[in-house]
């Protein structure tokens, strides 16, 4: 596997690249300089980004520079080559699919020629790797979606998607954390509150998501309980 490369981003950044491709490989290499840079404690550094291929990290310019920074995380990158899956948790979402929840489900399920149950069964089926977080707070973009389902995005985008929406977009699926504009296929939603300024998310990247369908009366039962309603 070919060597990360470091560049400088901006005039507060530093942009490792770890490869080209959305796989899991490429992202246990981000992920293992993600925590190697921040178990190094390194001078000056404000926080690390971990994107699908790629890691930024970003550093008070009054601290340290790109060249010093450089040159204390090229080391660290040696620890990327070697490939092991690590640890992350496994975080549970449950989502009431279709009807005023998912209003798209129907379109999904014709387009892969399926039906709506075995949308389902092949969306929950899977625990998604979450690459990044990004577009919105919280917003988890998630590998590992079934091929059956890539469906293509809307090409009229909602002006208002409501919090918790579960969606398809090309060959992604992910979570709206809050309510917003947006052009991915409604399947379903969550009853959970996954983003408060006032609390820590209950995911970060590298950890994984796993769907579990529950009906409308559990749904409104938990959104009681998160004051989503």
């Amino acid at each position: 596997m070919e060597a990360v490369q470091l560049f400088p981003e901006g005039d507060c950044g530093l942009l490792a690249v770890c490869g080209e491709r959305i796989d899991d490989r490429v992202g246990d290499r981000v992920t293992a300089l993600d925590v190697a840079i921040r178990a190094a404690r390194l001078p000056g550094v404000v926080e690390t980004v971990p994107a699908f291929a790629s890691l930024l990290v970003r550093y008070d310019p009054l601290l340290t520079d790109y060249d010093t920074l450089a040159a204390a995380v090229e080391p660290l990158t040696a620890r990327t080559r070697v490939h092991r899956r690590l640890g992350g948790r496994v975080v549970t979402i449950p989502v009431c699919y279709g009807g005023d929840y998912g209003p798209d489900l129907a379109f999904v399920a014709q387009h892969a020629g399926l039906t709506e149950g075995e949308v389902i069964r092949r969306h929950t089926a899977p625990r998604y790797r979450i690459y990044m977080l990004g577009f919105l707070p919280g917003f988890p973009y998630l590998g590992g979606l079934d091929p059956a389902l890539f469906t293509p995005r809307l090409q009229n985008p909602r002006t208002a998607i409501p919090a918790g929406s579960v969606g398809i977009g090309g060959q992604q699926t992910g979570v709206y954390p809050v309510v917003s504009p947006g052009g991915w296929q409604l399947i379903g939603r969550t009853p959970l509150r996954l983003f408060a300024p006032d609390r820590p998310l209950p995911y970060a990247a590298g950890d994984r998501i796993r769907f579990v369908p529950i009906t409308a009366a559990r749904f409104a039962e938990l959104a009681q309980k998160e004051g989503t309603v």
